[in-house]
């Protein structure tokens, strides 16, 4: 009996690890997939549903105060989600980090739109985030519509993804 106990013992533990590397060997979201929900809670507290959210476009980044190529993005994407105010959200996930330097990051940068942690990396498992920053953008249905990988390099940059996808 104690053997068929520590051979199921093992069958589960190589089921467990098989589902845990087929996960990992997926790759990242893509475009044309719809995206993954999730809840967030701003630094505010303030709770943000993606579900919620269906029929505007969305802005996703994934960003860290430790991430240096997240930082000439920040100002780009304060001015894009400033432009579109209502008619685009745009949702900051903070990446690995601590609240108290995720809020001075915050605060350097002028960052107005809702950012809040991503409480044991939840949301950016679900969208199989690689490192940051990346950045998502969510047609009107739901789908994803462009996959940033890296930072943006300009403001045009942001306007130019964004744009056709509000006329749809």
């Amino acid at each position: 009996m104690k053997k068929v106990l520590i051979w199921g013992g093992l069958a589960i533990l190589l089921v467990i690890l098989a589902l845990g590397l087929n996960k990992s060997q997926q790759g990242q979201v893509s475009v044309g997939q719809p995206a993954p929900d999730f809840a967030l809670t701003s630094f505010d507290g303030e709770e943000y549903h993606l579900a919620d959210l269906q029929g505007k476009v969305v802005v996703i980044n994934f960003w860290a105060s430790w991430c240096t190529s997240c930082k000439p993005e920040a100002v780009d994407l304060e001015n894009a989600w400033r432009n579109y105010q209502g008619e685009v959200v745009f949702l900051g996930v903070d990446y690995v980090d601590t609240e108290p330097e995720a809020k001075a990051y915050l605060a350097e940068f002028d960052i107005t739109y809702p950012n809040g942690p991503d409480k044991r990396t939840k949301i950016s498992q679900a969208y199989r985030v690689q490192g940051v920053p990346e950045t998502f953008i969510i047609d009107k249905s739901g789908t994803i519509a462009h996959v940033q990988i890296g930072p943006f390099y300009s403001y045009d940059e942001i306007i130019y993804i964004i744009e056709p996808l509000l006329t749809e």
